[in-house]
């Protein structure tokens, strides 16, 4: 690794400069909406939506800030790409809080959450499922693979996973999904694609996690309960094969896990 001049230390500290500018714009901006919900009940859900939006955007100032330190110094800056993992978990955390964090339930028990962001269109709610998921990519790929968070990303792509498939009217969508000719066809057929797509991914990861890791028996359990929420959706769809072929890996899962902890492996 080249040596760090005192010349490139300093374009760097002045370049940067720009976004941490634009970074304070945006947590003032996320504290006057936090105290406009503190004195005013009404629209909650919208209000924290643009929050999470603004929490995006923040982690990718701070993402900038990283690749700005790696052409100009040749190095990751820790600092900005701990922030940005902060920051992206502060934008699941906002979705969580409107449309909850709940894997698999049937779709009456977190409806009325749901019905908060009525007025948010599909196509919007689509487009902040994917720019979330990009802004969590970009987090992990400026990471690296080598990386201490390795495992601790799974999470993050977990709770990814489970915002992406709450923020969708799944009673709207299921029937739309079977009427080519509606206005929101193509997008809730991406969507519900992107989103039986993640819960495999969060399945497998899990799984992956608990195998190669950690040995906890949360993480397994974790896996199988995506596992059981991809077939809950799709049932929904009236995929019976693949629902089918869901449920029998589930139970060959569970039943490893089982066996892992009566042979003391698993805990």
């Amino acid at each position: 690794m080249a040596k760090i001049t005192a010349e490139s230390r300093e374009e760097f500290n002045k370049k940067q400069q720009t976004y941490k500018d634009l970074i304070t714009k945006s947590f003032e901006k996320e504290k006057s909406i936090l105290n406009l919900i503190e004195k005013d009940s009404s629209g909650i859900a919208y209000k924290k939506l643009l929050l999470a939006e603004e929490m995006m955007y923040v982690t990718t100032l701070y993402l900038a800030i990283n690749s700005l330190s790696v052409h100009l110094l040749g190095v990751n800056n820790t600092d900005a790409l701990n922030e940005a993992r902060k920051t992206v978990y502060k934008a699941i955390i906002y979705l969580e809080e409107i449309v909850t964090n709940v894997i698999d339930a049937p779709y009456s028990d977190y409806e009325d959450k749901v019905s908060q962001i009525s007025n948010t269109p599909l196509e919007k709610r689509y487009y902040l499922t994917r720019k979330l998921g990009l802004a969590i990519r970009m987090v992990i790929d400026a990471y690296g693979d080598n990386t201490k968070w390795k495992w601790s990303f799974v999470e993050l792509e977990g709770r990814y996973a489970t915002v992406a498939k709450n923020m969708l009217d799944m009673k709207a969508a299921v029937k739309t999904y079977f009427e080519p000719r509606d206005p929101d066809f193509d997008n809730t057929v991406y969507y519900i694609r992107l989103i039986k797509k993640l819960f495999e991914k969060s399945a497998d990861a899990y799984r992956d996690k608990y195998e190669l890791s950690t040995k906890r028996v949360d993480d397994i359990r974790l896996a199988i309960n995506y596992l059981i929420g991809l077939r809950r959706l799709d049932l929904l769809l009236g995929d019976k094969d693949e629902a089918e072929e869901l449920k029998k890996k589930a139970v060959v899962w569970k039943t490893k896990m089982e066996a892992d902890q009566k042979k003391g492996i698993a805990h």
